[in-house]
């Protein structure tokens, strides 16, 4: 089997954010025989549901949806890091993953989340989405502001470094087990 490619997901979008340091620190632990690439959601910047079909029948129309799905068939694995707004995920994330389908089931992702109270609500509720497209899920940490990462997303001493790398063993687990046989 060739370095699995995983993309690691930026799920917000606003100019204060601190999403890109968490997605770079938690891409950072990968281990050596995974390739890791930065997905950041402001950059694919996917309208709000323009296709003309639902996402279900994988009939796109729209550059954007056509160049989202051919990004994430890519992929071998995904991480999504996850801020908690206002007890929720941020809407960008929804919307990427609305506006495709196919190209979700069986596909293993891990979710680290980060918020005040480390984004328990926003990773449960999401949960439930990523079960619902038959995504792999694996639960990773959830990131505490002053505990594990400052608010202007500075890693803390206390981060759990090994449990993203625990993660990651998870991940590349599911991964191979996906794969078919040689």
């Amino acid at each position: 089997m060739s370095f699995p490619k995983i993309g690691v997901v930026v799920s917000t979008t606003r100019p204060s954010r601190i999403g890109p340091k968490v997605a770079e620190w938690v891409s950072q632990l990968a281990p050596y025989d995974a390739q890791v690439e930065i997905v950041d959601l402001a950059e694919v910047a996917l309208p709000f549901l323009e296709d003309h079909a639902v996402p279900a029948a994988g009939d796109y129309d729209r550059p954007s949806t056509i160049a989202w799905s051919q990004r994430v068939r890519g992929y071998d694995a995904l991480v999504l890091t996850v801020a908690e707004y206002n007890g929720g995920y941020p809407a960008v994330l929804k919307n990427a993953l609305d506006t495709l389908k196919q190209e979700w089931a069986g596909m293993p992702v891990a979710v680290v989340g980060y918020g005040w109270g480390g984004a328990a609500a926003a990773t449960a509720a999401l949960g439930t989405v990523l079960d619902r497209l038959r995504m792999v899920r694996l639960d990773g940490p959830g990131l505490r502001f002053g505990e594990d990462l400052s608010t202007e997303g500075e890693i803390l001493a206390d981060a759990p470094e090994d449990a993203v790398r625990g993660l990651y063993d998870q991940l590349l687990a599911a991964v191979r087990e996906s794969q078919p046989a040689a």
